[in-house]
């Protein structure tokens, strides 16, 4: 697909993968709005980037989701593609931490429920275009899982799922549908996870916007592709790689 002239919305742009992707999109020569939780964060991100701007918002909120949406229809008056990058994660045992309800609650908020309805909410704005997309940014553990980051695990699980869905039900339409899959990735976000092993994000950026350009829409960037055809021969071995190393 083109990606220039484009008018773009990217959750958790304020840091990390976001950043590298408002980085990006922004220097093709699009309109880019980053959103998040901090405005500081927010507004410090946009001050290195040219064309980008700020929409504070609590994405699991439905009140600030509202919000978000009607300012992007009154102040920009379209919106081309969605990328729901924001995530949260618990690193923690199962069988020794307790509370795992209310950490699986949080993620999947975040990770999924927060997805849907932002993606609802949109899904017009986005359709009234000529072409559009959706990105959804999910990860390794989606096709194997990370012991250490189960139900976060769990929640990229399901993202990957609905993201099938949604890209099947939207086949016939003007909207494609992307799912990014990065490995372990350094930012503030993973640090908890070992994230210094992990590789820049920049690196995962590169990837979406090659994918998006190529029309490839299930992105497996660098170790994922691996881990990918290895759960498909065998699910044990990559069970057992993927928790040896800790990737998420």
């Amino acid at each position: 697909m083109n990606i220039t002239n484009k008018t773009v919305l990217i959750t958790g742009g304020g840091s990390g993968i976001g950043f590298e992707i408002a980085k990006l999109l922004s220097e093709k020569g699009n309109k880019v709005i980053i959103t998040g939780r901090s405005e500081a964060r927010l507004q410090k991100a946009a001050a290195q980037l040219n064309n980008v701007s700020v929409i504070a918002a609590d994405i699991t909120n439905e009140t600030a989701v509202e919000k978000l949406v009607t300012q992007i229809k009154q102040e920009y008056g379209k919106l081309d593609i969605l990328i729901n990058n924001a995530g949260n994660a618990y690193a923690y045992n199962l069988a020794k931490e307790g509370n795992t309800f209310q950490k699986a609650k949080e993620e999947f908020e975040t990770n999924l429920f927060s997805i849907l309805r932002l993606t609802d909410k949109l899904l017009p704005v986005l359709s009234a275009q000529t072409e559009g997309a959706i990105v959804n940014v999910s990860s390794v553990v989606a096709f194997v899982p990370a012991g250490d980051i189960s139900t976060y695990s769990a929640s990229k699980a399901a993202l990957h799922s609905y993201t099938q869905s949604l890209r099947h039900a939207l086949q016939k339409t003007a909207i494609k549908v992307f799912e990014l899959m990065p490995p372990l990735v350094n930012t503030e976000f993973s640090k908890d996870i070992g994230g210094e092993n992990g590789i820049h994000p920049n690196v995962v950026a590169e990837g979406l916007i090659d994918a998006l350009e190529k029309d490839e829409y299930e992105i497996h960037i660098g170790n994922t592709a691996y881990v990918y055809q290895l759960s498909l021969s065998s699910p044990a071995e990559a069970f057992n790689l993927m928790n040896q190393r800790g990737e998420a």
